[in-house]
C-alpha cells in the first residue's frame, strides 16, 4: 500500500513539473520568489539550488547577482548624449555591476586622432581578482577585419594604458566575490567623427 501511495505522489509531482515546463517553454515569464523554496514547490518559486536530476529545465536558481558566465559591455570613444551617467566614475566603492561598468567606461582614453581609425572596433577579454586587479593582461578576441596590425596594436596599447591608469578598482567584498574569475568582455568602438580630438573620457 505504501509503495502504491508513493508511486501516485511521484507521478503527480512529475505531471505538475511537466506541465510547468511546457508553460515556461511557451514563453511565459519566470516569476522569482525572494523567500527560500523547494524544487517541489509550485510557481511562483525560484529555488536557491537546482537538482542534478532536473534535466527537463528550466531550473533557475536565485543568486545574489543575476549575471551569466560572461560580463559584456560596450565602450564608446564619444559617449552618447543620453547616457552621461554610464561614463561617470562612481565616487564610492564599486558595489553593483552598474558601478563596475561605469568605472570601466570612465577609464577609457582612446588613441589620438592622428593614429586612430574612424569606426574601429576591438574586443578584449580578461578577469578580475577580488582585489580589483586583472588576473592576466587583456586578450584581444576581435578587431575590425580591415584594420592593420599597427592599428590593432595602437588600440591594444590604449586599452592597457587606460585600464592600468584605473587600477586597482575598489570593489566591495560582495561584488569582488561575485565577479572574481568571471570573464569580462569589453567591446571598444571608436565612434568619433574625423577631426574630433582624442577627448579622454572621464
Amino acid at each position: 500500500m505504501r509503495c502504491f501511495l508513493l508511486s501516485l505522489l511521484i507521478a503527480a509531482t512529475a505531471s505538475t513539473a511537466h506541465a510547468e515546463t511546457r508553460r515556461l517553454r511557451a514563453g511565459d515569464a519566470v516569476p522569482f520568489s525572494h523567500a527560500p523554496c523547494s524544487v517541489l514547490d509550485g510557481p511562483p518559486c525560484a529555488p536557491y539550488t537546482c537538482s542534478l536530476l532536473d534535466h527537463n529545465g528550466p531550473c533557475i536558481p536565485e543568486i545574489d547577482y543575476p549575471i551569466g558566465q560572461n560580463l559584456q559591455i560596450t565602450v564608446m570613444s564619444k559617449p552618447p548624449d543620453d547616457r552621461p551617467d554610464w561614463y561617470r566614475k562612481p565616487d564610492h566603492d564599486l558595489d553593483t555591476l552598474g558601478d563596475l561598468f561605469a568605472a570601466l567606461r570612465s577609464c577609457w582614453t582612446p588613441p589620438a586622432r592622428d593614429v586612430a581609425r574612424a569606426g574601429m572596433q576591438i574586443s578584449v577579454m580578461f578577469s578580475f581578482n577580488r582585489g580589483g586587479r586583472p588576473i592576466a593582461p587583456p586578450r584581444m578576441t576581435f578587431a575590425s577585419p580591415d584594420a592593420s596590425k599597427e592599428t590593432r596594436d595602437t588600440y591594444l596599447k590604449a586599452i592597457d594604458d587606460s585600464l592600468n591608469g584605473c587600477l586597482p578598482l575598489k570593489l566591495t567584498n560582495a561584488l569582488g566575490g561575485a565577479i572574481a574569475g568571471r570573464p569580462i568582455m569589453i567591446r571598444y568602438v571608436d565612434n568619433r567623427e574625423p577631426g574630433e580630438g582624442a577627448g579622454a573620457v572621464r
